[in-house]
């Protein structure tokens, strides 16, 4: 039976999992603001590098695969940095609003977290929204099976979850189209 201990276990699972079983061959791995040693362990059953920051100020070179970014501040001059230091295949992950709540924040941080990505989709599980950015991988059409499937002790995340917490209902997807690059 998977560890219950975790308070935020779909919060730590679904923002780690998702990005690090769409990235084909993750091997760079950077988690950007206060963190939990819940969230570590879930980012060490992936075969990574992971370096820890507070920001991304000191941060120089193109090399991460998966950022990960648990601060708020949604904005152009956080981008212009992730831009500056993820490579040509990364994947971005950071939280949002929830669209029942505030559907203008969360088309805006797409809007703003997009502009240097091919793919920029919300997703949602619980009370949490995140978006997934992606330079060249889908976080439906390239889950990587061999990851997803075999992921051990868990309490939320799984293949399904990952495919249906992109699924929105008929109203929102509509007011994310044209927004969303899915």
């Amino acid at each position: 039976m998977a560890n219950m201990e975790n308070k935020n276990y779909s919060l730590n699972e679904m923002m780690v999992h998702v990005p690090l079983c769409t990235h084909a061959e993750p091997s760079k791995v950077l988690l950007v603001g206060e963190t939990d040693e819940d969230m570590i362990k879930e980012i060490e059953k992936h075969n990574v590098e992971l370096k820890c920051v507070d920001s991304l100020q000191s941060e120089n070179e193109k090399i991460y695969d998966v950022i990960i970014y648990l601060n708020d501040d949604i904005d152009e001059t956080l981008m212009a940095n992730v831009e500056r230091i993820i490579n040509d295949k990364g994947i971005f992950t950071c939280k949002s609003e929830m669209a029942e709540k505030s559907l203008d924040k969360l088309k805006s941080d797409i809007t703003t977290v997009g502009k240097n990505f091919w793919i920029t989709m919300p997703y949602r599980f619980g009370h949490n929204s995140l978006i997934l950015a992606s330079k060249k991988y889908h976080p439906q059409a390239d889950i990587v099976l061999q990851k997803s499937d075999l992921l051990d002790d868990l309490n939320y995340y799984s293949t399904e979850m990952q495919n249906s917490c992109f699924v929105y209902p008929a109203n929102l997807h509509r007011e994310l189209t044209g927004i969303a690059k899915r």
